[in-house]
């Protein structure tokens, strides 16, 4: 008898078919002398559209809704229908004893196989493979220690009541805002909740009030600036003007004393490893990626280069039973730049008690790290070596020492008030030693944005200054600023907003923001990505530069939908349940009987709303389709008209932004308009035709490729293809909504 196994995605398969010696070829499957190996190409089976429950459903009206299908029924997707039916004939075979779940090791992945085993009527023994690479020596240590499929149920019953849950509330409630205010408004738990932290942040923004604030710095001998600081607050400002000017003409003409010279020594261990959103933060931070694209790029680094390790993981630590494994992985990464920094940990050795390692903090995956595959860089794309740049310096810098400096403070007595100074003298450069640039930004955005007083006067190099000292011919000056209010969101702080969303609750319950920290805030490491994407092509979300903002289409939104779907809290009281469901501590029932109760209740509120949606975007331009006026809207890099009828589905791109530079002042510039009368339009106010600009190009050998030309042709022809809404899932991004 054979074993079939399934993987998830056609370049993981080959892989697996590969290292199991499957090497004839079907339709669709590989086969070797004991095992057979096919794949699906992501999902191929999915909860059927409510369509597909009952044909009056194809119409959308309000009187219909709450949609409570019981039992949920599973369809094949059309596109890959003809994948599943090779997969369910694998099943099928007399010879096939047992199927292996080789799909990726997580919620998601075990979901994608069992709903292929259960629409496929599969009823053979289940086993498991769950790896953190598709190295072939993880695949080969993973086969010879594969796992009983049973102790995964748990798993597949949290996957099957997320996904239903989700169909439930997310199609109900867009079916229900749609036909109740006559607009294409989507919601769900999650992106409803998304928006809502935003829009606390716009609050933010426009409420805040600028407040001028003054300091006092002093300069003269010894050659050291010295910042005034508030004998009982510690503040090195004040808001009071008329203080800090007395003060300074007070001071005029007066010499300081050394009053006390503290020396510390410190150490900074290197940041943590990284899990995928912090990763995603760096990306956006440093190489304006969005969290789709380096999502993209990672998952091409772990699937097809094979040289990091699973990227939708939530940990930032390894566990113990990595530890052996450290140096071979330092010899596979340990070449061109990484060289010489690799080669200076050879010769160590590493404890399962080092700070990086903890088991308890590891769930389904460890953090992000090289993998034991040798690394061909010249074979990457320019954004993969990036990527695949940041994850290495970050695995090389938790190996290396900590950071160790002294840190010298000085205070400075003049005329009865306190005058601070200091730097710093670096002992051993530690881990920094790995960023060649300089120490790694990795904080928060939101941590250092705003003033931070006395920062340049801490980081001086300072003279040999010893307590009694005194400091001649002083030099006073009056600093002023504003106070500044919290910036807009871009992705990457977004992301972090996700991730922790306590601080932007309103409702400050506090045994609910500890369960929101607990199950890791909204959505998932492998949803976000999605989630932002769905936000814009939605048109609720637009960007000015790399900052975020509602439409009005979202603001409305944000007051049409019930209350307790703007709430996190939601979403942190689902992610918990579905965890102890995870962990067999909760039954799949008692959990959707509690959803089905709530969607009753949910489309309850919404068609009982009282509120108006007012379309304040329309054209005079009509549809060429139904003859609506057109809507104007802003995607994520684009501009477009799309038709307020969501049944006619119509949209043509304005403008999108190009990779052309413009001749002049050197920055993109947008492509507008369509066929043979496209031209470049930059904000400077130059303007050139496509046919020009590929002329000019020609001759000076600048600008954009055909390749960029055609990828942009090719994106507009899928955007006018695409849905207007897409609901709540990749499930439902078929729905015209």
């Amino acid at each position: 008898m054979k074993t079939l196994v399934i993987a998830e995605k056609p370049s993981v398969g080959r892989d697996i078919a590969r290292v199991l010696g499957c090497k004839k070829a079907s339709d669709g499957a590989l086969e070797g002398e004991k095992y057979i190996v096919t794949w699906g190409l992501g999902h191929l089976v999915e909860l059927a559209d409510p369509e597909g429950y009952d044909p009056k459903y194809k119409e959308w009206k309000l009187e219909q809704l709450p949609m409570m299908p019981e039992p949920f029924k599973l369809e094949v997707i059309g596109q890959t229908a003809k994948q599943y039916k090779i997969v369910k004939n694998q099943i099928h075979r007399k010879d096939v004893g047992e199927i292996v779940i080789a799909t990726d090791a997580g919620r998601e992945g075990e979901l994608v196989a069992r709903l292929i085993l259960k629409k496929a009527g599969a009823e053979k023994p289940l086993k498991r493979l769950w790896i953190s690479s598709v190295t072939d020596k993880a695949i080969r240590e993973g086969f010879a220690h594969l796992r009983s499929g049973k102790e995964y149920g748990p798993l597949y019953d949290a996957a099957m009541c997320r996904a239903e849950a989700d169909w439930l509330v997310g199609i109900n409630a867009t079916r229900a805002l749609t036909c109740k205010y006559n607009a294409q408004l989507s919601c769900g738990r999650v992106q409803t909740p998304t928006l809502a932290i935003i829009a606390r942040r716009e609050k933010d923004i426009r409420e805040f009030v600028p407040k001028p604030y003054y300091g006092l710095t002093a300069y003269g001998t010894p050659g050291v600036t010295l910042s005034w600081r508030d004998k009982s607050s510690g503040s090195y400002r004040s808001f009071d003007r008329n203080r800090i000017n007395e003060l300074e003409k007070r001071l005029r003409g007066q010499d300081g004393v050394v009053t006390e010279v503290k020396r510390t020594a410190k150490k900074t261990a290197a940041p943590l490893l990284y899990d995928l959103t912090e990763l995603q933060r760096d990306a956006n931070r440093r190489f304006h990626y969005s969290a789709k694209e380096t999502l993209s790029i990672m998952q091409r680094l772990y699937e097809n280069h094979k040289v990091l390790t699973y990227p939708r993981t939530d940990s930032r630590y390894l566990s113990s039973d990595i530890v052996p494994t450290i140096k071979e992985r330092l010899k596979a990464c340990g070449t061109g730049p990484y060289r010489k920094l690799a080669g200076k940990l050879a010769a160590q050795t590493f404890s399962p008690k080092a700070s990086f390692v903890n088991d308890a903090k590891v769930t389904d995956h460890h953090a992000i790290i090289p993998t034991e595959q040798f690394v061909s860089l010249e074979h990457m794309t320019i954004d993969e070596r990036r990527i695949y740049d940041l994850v290495v310096r970050r695995f090389l810098a938790v190996l290396y020492p900590p950071y160790e400096y002294e840190q010298v403070s000085l205070t400075v007595d003049i005329g009865g008030e306190q005058f601070a100074a200091g730097g710093r003298t670096v002992k051993a450069s530690g881990w920094k030693e790995v960023y060649e640039t300089g120490e790694e930004s990795w904080e928060d955005e939101e941590e250092n944005r705003d003033y931070e007083a006395g920062k340049a006067v801490r980081e001086q190099k300072l003279p040999s200054i010893q307590q009694g000292d005194r400091f001649t011919k002083l030099n006073f000056t009056v600093t002023e600023g504003k106070t500044k209010p919290p910036a807009p969101f871009t992705e990457a702080t977004l992301l972090s907003a996700m991730e922790n969303p306590v601080a932007y609750m309103e409702s400050g319950d506090k045994a609910m923001a500890k369960t929101l920290g607990e199950t890791g805030g909204l959505g998932t490491v492998a949803t976000r990505a999605d989630i932002i994407e769905k936000l814009f092509k939605s048109f609720l979300l637009e960007k000015r530069g790399e900052d975020i903002f509602l439409t009005s289409k979202a603001k409305q939104l944000l007051e049409l939908v019930p209350e307790d779907l703007r709430k996190p809290e939601l979403t942190a009281d689902w992610e918990m349940r579905l965890s102890k469901i995870a962990r067999g501590e909760l039954k799949r029932g008692a959990f959707m009987k509690d959803i089905r109760g709530y969607t009753v209740d949910l489309i309850g509120q919404i068609k009982a709303g009282e509120g108006t949606f007012r379309h304040d975007n329309l054209t005079n331009k009509k549809c060429p389709n139904c003859g609506k006026r057109l809507l104007a809207v802003k995607g994520k890099n684009s501009e477009m008209l799309v038709c307020q009828d969501r049944e006619c589905g119509y949209r043509e791109t304005v403008s999108r932004t190009s990779n052309a530079r413009c001749p002049k002042c050197h920055k993109k510039m947008e492509l507008r308009g369509k066929g043979d009368g496209q031209i470049f339009v930059c904000r400077c106010g130059y303007k050139e035709k496509l046919s020009s600009f590929q002329e000019r190009r020609k001759k000076e050998g600048a600008g954009v490729s055909k390749r960029d030309v055609a990828k942009y042709l090719n994106q507009q022809k899928k955007e006018a293809e695409a849905p207007l809404n897409n609901a709540f899932a990749d499930a439902f991004a078929k729905l015209k909504l």
